[in-house]
C-alpha cells in the first residue's frame, strides 16, 4: 500500500530533511574544531603541568596529578613511552590507549648527513641529545581516543619526564580519561555550539513554519472551494489578490465558478421556460384526445389509449423538469420552518406504499428539522417510490430519522440489489439511470434523485447514498435539527 502525505507533512520532512543536512554539517565542522580545540586546550595544560614535575619528587608528582584532577574534574596519569606508569592512580588502561602510550612519536629519523655534528656522550658512554637549533622544537602531538563498556573519553600528549638521576629528559605522555565527552569543559566547550544549534534551528522553524502553513491554508481553501463547486454550490469564491500562481489559480476557480453557475442556471431557466410552455399543448392534447375516445369505435380505440399513455408520460416527464428547474432557481429564496418529521412521512407511506409493500417507519413524535415542507415532502416522496419500485417486493423498506448533535439524519434504506460501487458517485446526476434503456416498465425519467438533491439543497441539507450490507441502498438526508421548546 503506497503511503500519501499531506503537502503539509511533505513540505515539513523537508524541512527536517535540511535540518539533518545542515546538522551534519555542523557536526563535521564541529569534530574539526573539537580536535583543534581540545588539543589547544590539552597541550596548555599539559605544559603547565611539565613545568611544574620538572624537578619534582615522587610523592609531588601525585599530588600534582591529584590537584589538577580534582581542578579539571578528569583523571591525569603519566606514563613513559615504553608504557610503565610514573604516576597517578592505578588504572587498567585499554589496549588502544596503551598502544595510543607506545606508539612511536612523530615522523621517522631523518638519516645523518655529512655536515650534522658528530654525536656525543656523557661519562657513562650515553648519547648526549643535539643542541636544539634556533626554532622552537614542535608542540607536542594529542591523540584522542574513545572506549566502550565503560564508555570513556581518552587524551594523550606527549610531554618530557625529567628524573633525578638523569640530565636528559625522558619521552613520556600525561594521559586524561573523563567519563564526558567534553572532559567537563577540559576538552572543549559544548556550550557555544548548542546556542549556535538552538539559532539555526529557531531562525529555520521562524522562517519556514509560517511560510508552509500560509500556503498549505490557501491550497486548502481552494481544495474546499472546488469540492463545493462540485456540489454545485457556484456562489463559492477563493482569495485571488496574491500575484503568483496560486493567484492565478484562485482567479481562474472563480472565474470557473461564475461560468458553471452561468450554464447550469441557464440550463435550468431554459427547462423551467420549456417546460412552463410544453404544458399547454400537452393539456390540450389531452383533452382531444379525451374527445377523440368517445368517438372512435373500439377497434380503434386501443391506439388511441397508447397515445394517451404516450402523452400522460410526457406530462410527468414535463411535470419533473419544472420541479427540477423551480427547485434550482429559487433555492437562495426558501423559507425554512420547522417540520415535524413523522407526521409527513406517515402521510407519504400511506400515499406511496403499495399493497405487497412493507414499509416500517422508526421515527419518533419529538424530531423536527428545519426545511421546507413542499421540497422535503417531495424529497422523501421521490426516495419512497423509487424504494418501492425498485426494491418493494425484495425485503421491508425502513424510513427512519434520528438527531446527531444539531442534524437530523432521515434514511430511505431497502433490500434490494444496491448499486454498483462505480456508479454511486453519478445516482444524483439529472438524467441518469442504471437501465441502459427508457423503456416505460423499467422506470422513470431520471430526475427522481436528481429532484431529491436539489430539494434537500434548497433547504440547506445534504443528501447520500451507500449500499448496505450484505445487500440494499440507503439514501440519507440530512437537515439541521430544530431547536426543541
Amino acid at each position: 500500500m503506497r503511503l500519501r502525505f499531506s503537502l503539509f507533512t511533505k513540505i515539513l520532512l523537508w524541512f527536517f530533511l535540511n535540518l539533518i543536512v545542515l546538522g551534519a554539517a555542523l557536526l563535521l565542522l564541529f569534530n574539526r574544531q573539537f580536535r583543534l580545540e581540545a588539543g589547544y586546550r590539552l597541550e596548555s595544560v599539559a605544559s603547565l603541568m611539565a613545568v611544574e614535575l620538572r624537578s619534582a619528587s615522587q610523592a609531588e608528582r601525585e599530588a600534582i596529578l591529584k590537584r589538577y584532577s580534582e581542578t579539571y574534574q578528569v583523571e591525569f596519569l603519566l606514563y613513559l613511552n615504553n608504557g610503565v606508569k610514573v604516576a597517578g592512580r592505578e588504572m587498567a588502561l585499554p589496549n588502544e590507549v596503551m598502544g595510543g602510550i607506545i606508539a612511536p612519536v612523530g615522523p621517522p629519523a631523518a638519516p645523518p648527513r655529512r655536515d650534522d655534528p658528530p654525536p656525543r656522550f656523557d661519562e657513562a658512554g650515553r648519547p648526549v641529545p643535539p643542541e636544539p637549533a634556533g626554532n622552537p622544537p614542535p608542540r607536542p602531538r594529542v591523540i584522542t581516543l574513545k572506549t566502550t563498556d565503560p564508555m570513556r573519553y581518552w587524551a594523550i600528549v606527549r610531554v618530557p619526564v625529567f628524573e633525578p638521576d638523569r640530565p636528559e629528559p625522558l619521552r613520556g605522555s600525561l594521559v586524561v580519561v573523563s567519563d564526558s565527552i567534553s572532559g567537563h569543559g577540559l576538552f572543549f566547550d559544548p556550550q557555544p555550539w548548542l546556542m549556535i544549534l538552538l539559532v539555526v534551528l529557531t531562525l529555520s522553524v521562524l522562517f519556514w513554519l509560517p511560510f508552509v502553513r500560509h500556503i498549505t491554508r490557501i491550497l486548502t481553501q481552494m481544495t474546499t472551494a472546488t469540492e463545493q463547486i462540485a456540489e454545485e454550490k457556484f456562489d463559492v469564491r477563493v482569495a485571488a489578490q496574491r500575484s503568483d500562481e496560486l493567484g492565478r489559480l484562485g482567479r481562474a476557480i472563480n472565474h470557473l465558478a461564475e461560468r458553471l453557475s452561468g450554464f447550469v442556471s441557464g440550463q435550468r431557466r431554459f427547462l423551467g421556460d420549456i417546460s412552463h410552455e410544453l404544458n399547454s399543448p400537452l393539456a390540450r392534447a389531452q383533452v382531444a384526445l379525451s374527445i377523440l375516445e368517445e368517438r372512435v369505435d373500439a377497434a380503434q380505440r386501443p391506439y388511441v389509449e397508447d397515445v394517451q399513455e404516450e402523452i400522460r408520460l410526457m406530462s410527468n416527464l414535463v411535470s419533473e423538469l419544472l420541479t427540477y428547474s423551480k427547485a434550482g432557481l429559487k433555492s437562495s429564496a426558501v423559507r425554512l420552518e420547522p417540520v415535524p418529521l413523522r407526521p409527513l412521512a406517515q402521510q407519504i407511506i400511506e400515499r406511496e406504499a403499495e399493497p405487497d409493500t412493507s414499509i416500517s417507519l422508526e421515527i419518533e413524535e419529538s424530531l423536527s428539522a428545519m426545511a421546507s415542507p413542499g421540497l422535503l415532502s417531495r424529497a422523501l416522496a421521490n426516495l419512497i417510490r423509487n424504494a418501492v419500485r425498485y426494491a418493494g417486493t425484495a425485503g421491508p423498506i425502513t424510513v427512519a430519522a434520528v438527531r446527531q448533535g444539531a442534524q437530523i439524519s432521515l434514511s430511505v434504506s431497502d433490500c434490494g440489489p444496491g448499486v454498483p460501487d462505480g456508479e454511486m458517485s453519478r445516482l444524483f446526476d439529472p438524467f441518469y439511470r442504471l437501465e441502459p434503456d427508457r423503456a416505460r416498465h423499467t422506470g422513470g425519467t431520471g430526475l427522481g434523485l436528481a429532484i431529491v438533491k436539489t430539494c434537500v439543497e434548497a433547504c440547506q441539507g445534504t443528501v447520500t447514498a451507500s449500499n448496505r450490507l450484505p445487500h440494499g441502498l440507503e439514501i440519507t438526508v440530512r437537515l439541521k435539527a430544530a431547536s426543541v421548546g
